[in-house]
């Protein structure tokens, strides 16, 4: 079970263009941006993403105006290839990793296998992610499935990190889900 103590959130890419070319991005961007406040809300770190920015542009938008920081710039398609993301993630402590962002099948697919191959507990979720086919998501959940990976929804996650509707931040969860 993931834990508010043990979890952080890895938001992977969701920049420029491409995001709002990606299948089905206005759900995803929308549920990226929920993920963030919440995880705001929770007191769950979040790592963010971008790949080749100064030629892909920036983080959405509707995703970055929740974010604080900066941006984790990255060359390699995945994060762990980045020595900036490997201290940033050490540095907190954290054993459990929520990915979310695109492209399913490369940047996403590449960086949740590396961290279930570093002994971290990793969990994809579906409604967060995208590619620019719906083929291409697919395929790229199944080879993560297949690695033991396993999926999640917005809504899940969030309960599941919640655990009990007295929470003090229940609530603050609830408008975010509705």
């Amino acid at each position: 079970m993931f834990t508010v103590e043990k979890a952080c959130l890895v938001v992977v890419d969701v920049q420029g263009k491409l995001a709002t070319i990606v299948d089905d991005s206005e759900v995803m961007i929308e549920n990226v941006a929920k993920l963030v406040q919440a995880m705001q809300a929770l007191e769950v770190p979040t790592l963010w993403l971008e790949q080749n920015p100064s030629r892909l542009g920036g983080t959405a938008l509707d995703i970055a105006q929740h974010l604080q920081g900066q941006p984790i710039a990255k060359m390699a398609f995945s994060a762990w290839q980045e020595e900036s993301f490997v201290k940033e993630l050490k540095e907190t402590g954290r054993t459990q990793f929520i990915v979310t962002g695109i492209e399913t099948h490369i940047c996403v697919y590449q960086t949740a296998r590396q961290l279930k191959e570093q002994g971290f507990e990793v969990e994809v979720v579906v409604d967060a992610v995208s590619s620019r086919t719906k083929a291409n998501k697919e395929i790229g959940l199944s080879k993560l499935n297949a690695l033991g990976i396993h999926s999640t929804s917005t809504e899940m996650i969030l309960y599941e990190l919640l655990q009990r509707a007295d929470h003090p931040q229940f609530k603050t969860i609830l408008q975010l889900v509705k």
